[in-house]
């Protein structure tokens, strides 16, 4: 009797997970977001807090969210949330009355983006991870509370005046290569895992400096500013709200912007224009283009720069390889792909600088 009980709560609970999570193609979502007749709002925010359990919490977001068609990507993980979403003006306050009726996200900030279309995100995907950010860290060899200083937009362009200070762009290179603040040092990384230890070496002889962090939301630098901290650095200081909130604060205040080109996002848009300059290029043909896209070819989806030009020679692939390989018959691309272990093409290229600037691409 028991074993039957178990295995029928077994299955409804396998029923109830299947219908938390979309069910939908890409074609049919993007469709359905273009139909839509109000406006959206993408907004991002995070916070390091306790969470008891994150996937009975997961579950139960999912519902409440989707039911006032929030879209975008959230993260909880006991140390916290962190979320990139976009959100129905029209349901915007019963968002916020949803999220605030949490102790722990109770007034959490919110960065509202830049440059929005209304088109950031398809679909809602809600994880419980063991960490919100992969940074590679034992969080209990260090006091990870123990952050920098937490500067204004007024504040961190008053300090990167000043000769004695050293500013960190705390992003992968694919995200800085767009855009960045003027004298930055920019790690030449593909993960922040990996831009961690590459950031201590290369500021090692600098301790008595004071160092400027930034990243695009602000949830990297406190993870990282600790981690300065623990080393010994003791100047330690970080941009609050990261881009999002300094241009935010720098448009209403009438500040001078210090940031130039354009700021990464992780959603569909793949960026924001904070100005005009466009300082990067295709990374096929060299010509001034700061427009990230995914290569066409499945198999590959490389996150790479690709002019119009390019996108029409090469059928939006990063190669003349993954453009021979999605004219193949279907069939033919299935057993190749089937044929090639999963991410052993990985090593061939990689998003950072060395890579991009000698057109190296991976192929299939």
């Amino acid at each position: 009797m028991y074993k039957n009980q178990f295995q029928q709560s077994s299955i409804f609970a396998a029923i109830f997970k299947m219908a938390l999570h979309n069910k939908y193609d890409k074609q049919t979502l993007r469709k359905k977001l273009e139909n839509e007749s109000f406006v959206r709002k993408t907004v991002s925010f995070y916070r390091y807090v306790i969470i008891e359990n994150a996937e009975e919490l997961r579950d139960e977001l999912y519902q409440k969210l989707e039911d006032i068609k929030v879209l975008g990507r959230i993260y909880l993980a006991k140390e916290g949330i962190n979320a990139q979403i976009s959100v129905p003006e029209p349901n915007w306050d019963s968002f916020q009355r949803l999220l605030f009726s949490y102790t722990e996200f109770k007034n959490i900030p919110f960065k509202i983006a830049v440059d929005d279309n209304g088109k950031s995100f398809l679909k809602l995907k809600i994880k419980a991870r063991l960490k919100l950010v992969a940074d590679g860290l034992e969080d209990n060899a260090f006091d990870v509370t123990n952050v920098g200083m937490h500067l204004s937009a007024k504040e961190f362009n008053n300090a990167m005046e000043s000769p004695d200070t050293i500013v960190v762009d705390m992003r992968n290179h694919y995200e800085s290569e767009v855009g960045h603040f003027k004298g930055a040092i920019r790690p030449d990384s593909d993960t922040f895992r990996d831009e961690l230890p590459m950031v201590l070496k290369e500021l090692q002889s600098k301790k008595d400096k004071q160092i400027l962090m930034y990243c695009t939301g602000g949830i990297r630098c406190e993870k990282a500013s600790a981690y300065l901290r623990h080393h010994g650095f003791q100047n330690v200081n970080q941009l609050y709200g990261g881009i999002i909130q300094y241009v935010q604060e720098v448009n209403q205040n009438g500040l001078e912007n210090k940031f130039i080109g354009k700021n990464f996002v992780f959603d569909d848009r793949l960026g924001e224009h904070i100005t005009d300059d466009i300082i990067a290029e295709c990374h096929q043909c060299g010509s001034p283009c700061d427009n990230h896209t995914n290569c066409n070819n499945e198999a590959c989806h490389l996150l790479f720069i690709q002019c119009e030009k390019c996108a029409e020679k090469y059928d939006g692939c990063c190669s003349e390889d993954c453009e021979k390989f999605i004219h193949l018959p279907i069939e033919q691309q299935r057993k190749l792909r089937k044929d090639k272990k999963k991410g052993s093409v990985r090593n061939v290229y990689t998003k950072g600088r060395v890579y991009a600037k000698n057109h190296t691409y991976r192929s299939i």
